[in-house]
């Protein structure tokens, strides 16, 4: 018999209930349960900024407009689309090198998702919306995603990167608890996309992530605080939040469908 342990993975509040069957090799020792299926979290203002993902600068702005009274008849959207860019313009830009800063933020029609149906690395796969499924063992977490079904693998069994382990687009991933919290560290990955649109830009072969994972006192909720850091991109790291809902109904299925689009112009090429 198998008991999964029913855990959430969040960035901004985590929560999750109902634990699930034990895996062979399961570890006895006490350490936060996260493991099962988690997706869409509650529909809260802040949840619905953080759907993907945000910052505490967005988070602060928002909070800020919604307590106005000047703007109490003012589209929430009106408000979220002015929070976002607040934070891309007073927190993510000035972070950022002068050359990627330039291209900040990334045309979507750039996207190598969408032109080549090229899965998406680590920096972005972790904001992915929608499911993500965990699965804690004695030496190992498994996640996947909905997105892309991307699956990532976080040892826990203390081993580091292997000197010359090949870079990869999910790079190498460990992790550890600090009571209550799961901390994961990745490096080794391959120069790609860091960050979901609006708030993404080009990162070098040297980023590296560290994720903090924690579960709501509910149960019913996973929040995610990642930290990036790219000595190339970057001036200074930039963190950024999500969370997700405890969804023990739902289900991952193989990503197939993806077509690039034979026929396309950018808005900028369109006369």
């Amino acid at each position: 018999m198998q008991r999964l342990l029913s855990t959430t993975l969040c960035v901004l509040i985590v929560g999750c209930a109902q634990g699930g069957q034990q895996a062979p090799g399961a570890d006895p020792a006490p350490r936060p349960d996260l493991s099962g299926m988690w997706s869409d979290p509650p529909a809260s203002a802040v949840d619905h900024f953080c759907f993907i993902t945000c910052t505490e600068a967005g988070i602060t702005h928002l909070s800020a407009l919604l307590d106005d009274p000047a703007n109490d008849e003012r589209p929430y959207n009106d408000l979220s689309r002015e929070a976002t860019r607040h934070q891309n313009e007073t927190y993510i830009r000035p972070a950022l090198a002068p050359e990627v800063a330039k291209a900040f933020p990334l045309d979507p029609a750039d996207d190598p998702g969408f032109l080549r149906c090229e899965h998406w690395g680590v920096a972005r796969q972790i904001f992915a919306p929608h499911q993500l499924e965990i699965r804690q063992y004695v030496d190992r977490i498994e996640m996947r995603y909905a997105e892309w079904d991307g699956r990532r693998t976080v040892y826990t069994d203390g081993r580091a990167r292997p000197s010359g382990q090949v870079a990869s687009p999910m790079g190498y991933s460990v992790g550890r608890y600090e009571g209550n919290v799961l901390v994961v560290e990745t490096s080794g990955i391959t120069a790609n996309l860091a960050g979901i649109f609006p708030a993404w830009f080009k990162h070098s072969d040297q980023l590296t992530i560290v994720e903090r994972y924690t579960r709501g006192a509910d149960r019913n909720r996973l929040e995610l605080t990642a930290t990036i850091n790219d000595p190339v991109s970057l001036r200074q790291p930039l963190q950024f939040k999500k969370a997700w809902g405890w969804a023990p109904d739902e289900q991952i299925f193989p990503y197939t469908d993806c077509q690039p689009p034979t026929e396309f112009k950018k808005a900028a090429d369109t006369p």
